[in-house]
């Protein structure tokens, strides 16, 4: 078993697609799915999610062998949100201000560059 640890969103910066997640938008984030590249089945658990002075932070435990073997060689480093906007703003970028997670995703190229696993470790 992979266990990781990570931001999936980080506060204030333009991601590819043009957004602005700003500070709480995510609220107190309830249980959502573990994925890899936001499709099919999960792969894992997000055991603990929050927000910090960064971004929103999650614990998570892998449990499909081949998506901890992607995150372990370097495959997967990144990690990003499934979310639907409550609220924005629009202005030179897309604010969002408040949002409903759906999903947590192990990717290979996060919209957001900052969102990364953080450290690994194998129980």
């Amino acid at each position: 078993m992979t266990r990781i640890r990570g931001h999936a969103a980080v506060y204030d910066r333009v991601d590819r697609a043009g957004d602005v997640i700003r500070r709480g938008a995510f609220g107190a984030p309830g249980a959502v799915p573990l994925l890899m590249q936001h499709r099919g089945e999960p792969v894992g658990t997000i055991e603990a999610i929050g927000e910090d002075a960064r971004g929103l932070w999650i614990a998570a435990r892998v449990d499909d062998a081949e998506a901890a073997r992607l995150v372990r060689c370097g495959a997967l480093p990144g990690l990003s949100v499934g979310y639907r906007p409550v609220g924005t703003r629009q202005g030179a970028w897309r604010e969002i201000l408040a949002a409903e997670l759906v999903e947590v995703s192990l990717v290979a190229q996060p919209a957001q560059a900052l969102a990364r696993v953080e450290t690994i470790s194998d129980d």
